[in-house]
């Protein structure tokens, strides 16, 4: 732990004890932070006037004058910390986790997983609405009890120091922690890392896991996946499918952030000092998310505030696990989009802005148990952050057929 993280208690005995946690950032990093970013060195301006070489410096500058002149880190500090957080050993690590139980009865556990650039501050948004569903909406009989993890080297949770932490493995750790938890059924969602590592739970399969939803699914056909990757969109298909073949050669052509993550991480030390470096590689996305961030920046917040965006990236420099989330990337082996192999019932929701829009004939053919498919009518690859009431609908529906 850094010296931001402050467990409530003593660490007990066994490794299976589930300790209170709170996270509290010392005054001396909160004022350590603002220098160095008023300390920033900037380059000079792109050459082009547009995103096309990343993050533009006027974007940068808007981010480092809220983050030094409007931003309160205290605000998102309280709201963490009111919920129940706690730490527990799995796999020799430690992972944090929230774990909020709704007030009504026969409540449906589900344990919700956030990507990168991301953190459980992604999903704090549904916590509310999901345990306490008649208050925003629902019925009692949609309530969840809600569990949200960290992942290995993100957030609270412990950085590993050793290879072996891949998707496959933090799937199976999530496996044991709703069995510490207790619950004999429960389901899980995610989006990005998290849709692959629900996947993986999916291929896993553990009995008491009763059905994943996904908002980033699995379900490229390989052949076409390869076309794409090479820039080239197969001819012939339906509309929906040329589409998402369009969408998905466009983003192959922007996604070297995750192949520098994935063979060089620790070259990227300097997020590690510089707290504007580590901002600009978390915005630098997908180009639709970096322009919604840039929109927000510019007085337009279309679901994602400036506040969101700050409230993630200083959770990064606080916790200062920039280079341990991305050797996740470094560990996985896996292709992103492709099908994982699911057996068990999985719900689908395809948010228009997302990475690619996955056509029904494709989510039909990678998840043979569809219970649930639907394409929304606003929204990205941040869905959680972007459009938490259209997903908490989402998570309503697709799992009600299973309370």
């Amino acid at each position: 732990m850094s010296t931001s993280q402050t467990s409530a208690v003593p660490k007990m005995a066994s490794s299976e004890s589930l300790r209170p946690f709170q996270f509290l950032v010392p005054q001396s990093e909160l004022e350590d932070l603002m220098r160095r970013v008023k300390a920033t060195r900037w380059p000079e301006k792109e050459t082009v006037n547009d995103a096309s070489q990343g993050v533009p410096l006027a974007t940068m500058q808007k981010v480092a004058g809220y983050w030094t002149s409007g931003y309160d880190w205290r605000k998102i500090e309280n709201r963490i910390n009111s919920f129940p957080n706690f730490i527990t050993e799995i796999d020799g690590l430690d992972i944090h986790f929230m774990h909020i139980k709704s007030k009504h009865a026969n409540a449906m556990p589900v344990i919700i997983t956030h990507g990168w650039p991301g953190s459980v501050i992604e999903q704090m948004k549904l916590i509310e609405p999901l345990t306490d569903p008649t208050k925003y909406g629902g019925k009692e009989e949609d309530a969840f009890d809600v569990v949200i993890p960290s992942m290995p080297g993100y957030g609270f949770s412990g950085k590993p120091t050793t290879t072996g932490w891949g998707p496959e493995r933090i799937a199976s750790a999530w496996t044991v922690l709703m069995k510490r938890l207790g619950y004999n059924r429960y389901v899980a969602q995610g989006g990005d890392w998290g849709a692959i590592i629900t996947d993986l739970m999916g291929v896993q399969a553990d009995p008491a896991l009763a059905a994943i939803h996904l908002n980033m699914p699995g379900a490229v056909p390989p052949e076409i996946d390869k076309q794409c990757w090479a820039g080239t969109v197969p001819a012939g298909l339906p509309a929906d499918e040329t589409k998402a073949c369009q969408e998905l050669v466009d983003f192959y052509k922007v996604v070297y952030y995750a192949f520098f993550m994935g063979t060089r991480p620790e070259t990227l030390t300097g997020i590690s000092d510089s707290p504007i470096g580590l901002a600009s590689l978390l915005l630098d996305h997908d180009p639709k998310s970096t322009a919604l961030i840039a929109r927000s920046f510019d007085g337009k917040s279309e679901g994602i505030s400036k506040d969101d965006v700050l409230d993630n990236v200083s959770l990064f420099w606080f916790t200062n696990t920039g280079i341990s989330a991305a050797r996740l990337y470094w560990e996985n082996k896996l292709n992103f989009f492709a099908p994982k192999g699911v057996k068990i019932p999985v719900g689908v929701s395809v948010f228009p802005d997302e990475l690619y829009p996955c056509p029904r004939s494709w989510a039909e053919k990678a998840y043979p148990k569809l219970m649930h498919f639907n394409i929304m009518e606003k929204g990205g690859h941040f869905a959680a952050f972007e459009q938490p009431k259209s997903l908490v609908q989402e998570m309503r529906t697709a799992f009600k057929s299973l309370r």
